[in-house]
């Protein structure tokens, strides 16, 4: 599906602020409330927005310390790829999961309170993920960007 700029503004402005009443959004993007709303539901509709969320602080709640695992797995036959799978699903701390091409099959992001706690989270659960076949963990120093998508830029002169 192709975007104009229309529809590009419309998800910038909606990155930066999810919050946004159609009202705020048409003025923002120079629709009419209507035109913006037909497109909005367009957008939504073929997933070109996939939802809307609040961005929690890990700092504030509790988390605050970000490690990255990097998993190989004994294998990859579909099987082991979906218990593995449908294992780190199961798994509270981690906030994200990629299956990845290269080195390594996955990538993990995982909260936890302090070191400790990732030595249990790593004890407990990481460790007991099936088909694991090798783990090496990295521990994040500074968060610099964390954004869940990016919108191409509009064209200079677009709006």
């Amino acid at each position: 599906m192709t975007y104009d700029r229309f529809d590009l503004a419309i998800m910038q402005a909606l990155q930066r602020d999810g919050r946004l009443s159609n009202q705020a959004l048409a003025e923002r993007v120079g629709l009419s409330p209507s035109a913006c709303s037909r497109r909005l539901d367009r957008l939504e509709t073929t997933g070109a927005i996939e939802g809307y969320s609040a961005r929690l602080s890990s700092q504030l709640l509790g988390y605050p310390v970000t490690v990255m695992v990097n998993i190989t797995l004994a294998g990859q036959s579909e099987k082991q790829l979906a218990e593995f799978e449908a294992a780190v699903r199961r798994c509270p701390n981690v906030l994200v999961c990629f299956l990845m091409s290269g080195e390594y099959d996955y990538i993990l992001r995982v909260a936890a309170r302090d070191l400790q706690d990732f030595e249990h989270i790593h004890k407990t659960a990481l460790s007991s993920l099936p088909h694991v076949a090798k783990m090496n963990s990295s521990f994040a120093l500074r968060k610099i960007t964390d954004r869940s998508a990016t919108v191409p830029p509009i064209a200079p002169g677009g709006l």
